[in-house]
């Protein structure tokens, strides 16, 4: 595809098994950015993550050669491995939501889930911001 555009904003909501506070609040910065990286590795952007101790939200762009259910799987596995390599008890529940955001919705979205703690990269290290903050450009 070496002459295409895609530009896939994908909303991605999911669970941890049986809704159960699994994600301590400390260990959610490590786990954000643990999702981040998992994104980066398989050409996602993340453009937000967070959530909190049973649900993590992700507002990414998918590029066009990974399908939705692929993707998913990716972040979910790689993330359940991750916790459990850290000796944490840990999985998510099947299944998931997503929902298509467009381009002239995204600040929006963003704004929407002021109440929720996220992952921002910083430059210098990690650390905790409010939630839906942009990744491409931290605010310091």
């Amino acid at each position: 595809m070496a002459h295409s555009f895609s530009r896939n904003h994908i909303h991605l909501v999911f669970s941890t098994k049986e809704r159960r506070n699994a994600i301590a609040k400390e260990w959610q910065p490590r786990l954000w950015a643990y999702l981040a990286g998992i994104c980066k590795n398989h050409e996602m952007i993340a453009v937000a993550i967070g959530g909190t101790e049973n649900h993590v939200h992700i507002l990414l762009h998918l590029p066009p050669k990974l399908a939705l259910a692929k993707a998913i799987a990716l972040l979910k596995a790689n993330s359940s491995k991750w916790m459990g390599e850290q000796g944490k008890e840990f999985l998510w529940q099947e299944g998931y939501a997503a929902f298509s955001v467009s381009s002239s919705n995204l600040d929006r979205v963003t704004r929407s889930r002021g109440g929720l703690r996220s992952f921002v990269p910083d430059g210098t290290g990690q650390r905790g911001r409010r939630f839906w903050v942009n990744l491409r450009a931290p605010r310091t």
